[in-house]
């Protein structure tokens, strides 16, 4: 059954979007067709002035006329492929929202992970959804408000945690990346890869 997941400044709605059957075998066809980024600085992260490797592997697919700026790095994305189109064809039958970019992340195992993060880049269309899909191994997935990070947090706000499943859509609805940051932390127990797909609507070169 699908849910709605509710806080303070977020909206989200989460389900099962594929049976099993049908997510295993989109995950072998993903594992079989995408093309990670491979050794150049597509493969880093620029914070407080570093180049970090990043913890696992990436890459982003889409429209042709599009760029997308993440963590100091520009990204003009790959070709649609034939998985990639079903799986966001899939995502406009349920929700009614249409996707012009995805940016796909491969977590080997448990080890690699996302930091604390707000999909709210400045090429994202104002108030647009984003759609993240997932196949692999479950993962928690964590959210925290903005106002409860770190040592100087002026509010407590408990974190709102998640296990995103094979074959789950999560729905991030405005105005959740306004306020609240999202993590795929460490599990070394998981040793299964996981892989995860966040579908955007982002401006094209003319409209910005």
């Amino acid at each position: 059954p699908w849910r709605e997941i509710r806080a303070e400044g977020l909206r989200c709605e989460y389900g099962l979007l594929f049976g099993a059957a049908e997510a295993d075998g989109l995950l072998r066809e993903l594992e079989r067709d995408v093309e990670y980024d491979q050794g150049s600085e597509r493969t880093k992260l620029h914070i407080f002035g570093k180049w970090h490797n990043i913890p696992r592997q990436q890459v982003t697919y889409g429209d042709p006329e599009l760029t997308y700026t993440y963590s100091g790095v520009t990204f003009s994305p790959k070709p649609w492929i034939p998985v990639l189109d079903r799986i966001r064809d899939r995502i406009a039958l349920h929700t009614g929202h249409t996707f012009n970019f995805v940016l796909i992340n491969r977590y080997k195992d448990g080890c690699d992970h996302i930091g604390e993060h707000r999909d709210d880049e400045r090429e994202l269309v104002p108030h647009s959804p984003i759609a993240s899909v997932s196949f692999g191994a479950c993962r928690d997935f964590v959210f925290r408000h903005c106002e409860s990070r770190g040592k100087k947090a002026t509010r407590h706000i408990k974190p709102i945690k998640l296990q995103l499943a094979h074959g789950s859509l999560l729905m991030m609805k405005y105005p959740t990346n306004v306020y609240w940051y999202h993590s795929v932390p460490v599990r070394k127990k998981v040793l299964a890869p996981r892989i995860n797909l966040t579908f955007r609507k982002v401006m094209s070169l003319i409209s910005k």
